[in-house]
């Protein structure tokens, strides 16, 4: 049995893969239950009792997974229960804003609680953690982009908060895009030779190519790069950067290799790395270290004891 059609529609409108996201739910499920039931709902709750939760921001921030949660409840009801998307994806919420609501048997609604708010709380703090990189880099024309560095099997989801926030992804896979880093120069004799190996077995493919010098940044450029990536740079050298690359587009009459900064950068560097010109800024910590956005349930029993029509 698969997700209810308006729990596939939401998750469509927003971009996501129904199919991915019920086999993670399933999977986020049975590891909770692990094969039995949730003995407490069973032992306390009546079975027909209904109830509505509501999902309740504790704090400020931005929300995100918000039809994935209601695919967790879905998929615990097997359909029977009622789903209110009370917040978009990707909207700012205050504290004691409801986002989600959902209603249905409370047994279902208690069982699922923690799985739904396990995904939803991870992926609204990577979506409030990329706001504040997006917040502070207004105007400047550079944008914060995620990293391969996500959780095993949330990769697809994390980016997708990473999105919700405000954020630019980077490749989704190893196979959509290349990225030539140090280990690749060092087996393949060099970074103009890495980068040429590259091109001429994925001539379509973008590629982008990871430089630690300026004297590497001039190879790459003559090589024909145009997506570079200045690993562990200084401000300074990235604004020399900029202007190499600026110069040489001119010199060659081929638009300017984008630029993405990398490496240990942190929020407080926002700013001054923005103001070199480059294009991008890389931020691993999106993915592998945002906390989380603190959302609670809060049960509301209905008065009547009733099965579901």
């Amino acid at each position: 049995m698969g997700l209810t059609p308006s729990i596939e529609a939401a998750l469509i409108q927003v971009g996501l893969d129904p199919a991915y996201v019920e086999a993670l739910a399933r999977a986020t499920v049975a590891e909770d239950l692990a094969g039995g039931v949730d003995v407490t709902s069973a032992a306390t709750v009546p079975s027909e009792q209904r109830s509505t939760v509501d999902l309740v921001a504790r704090e400020p921030g931005v929300v995100a997974g918000t039809p994935v949660a209601a695919a967790v409840f879905d998929i615990v009801s097997a359909g029977n229960c009622q789903v209110l998307f009370a917040r978009a994806d990707g909207e700012w919420v205050s504290r004691d804003d409801v986002v989600l609501t959902v209603t249905g048997r409370t047994r279902d609604l208690l069982t699922a609680e923690r799985s739904a708010l396990n995904l939803m709380c991870h992926l609204s703090g990577v979506a409030s953690a990329t706001r504040a990189w997006a917040d502070q880099l207004e105007g400047s024309g550079a944008k914060v982009r995620d990293t391969r560095k996500t959780t095993p099997g949330l990769r697809v989801l994390e980016k997708y908060a990473v999105r919700c926030g405000g954020g630019v992804n980077h490749r989704m896979f190893l196979s959509d895009a290349a990225l030539v880093k140090d280990n690749h120069v060092v087996a393949a004799g060099g970074v103009a030779a890495a980068f040429a190996a590259v091109r001429a077995m994925w001539p379509g493919l973008d590629v982008e190519v990871e430089v630690d010098s300026l004297e590497q940044l001039n190879e790459v450029l003559e090589a024909g790069a145009d997506l570079v990536l200045l690993d562990n740079f200084n401000p300074e050298q990235m604004r020399l950067a900029v202007g190499i690359a600026r110069e040489y587009a001119l010199d060659s009459g081929l638009p300017r290799a984008i630029l993405e900064a990398s490496g240990g950068l942190t929020l407080a560097d926002a700013a001054a790395v923005a103001a070199t010109g480059v294009d991008y800024i890389a931020v691993g910590a999106l993915t592998h270290s945002s906390p989380i956005l603190d959302i609670g349930a809060d049960l509301r029993p209905l008065a009547t004891l009733s099965p579901l029509s």
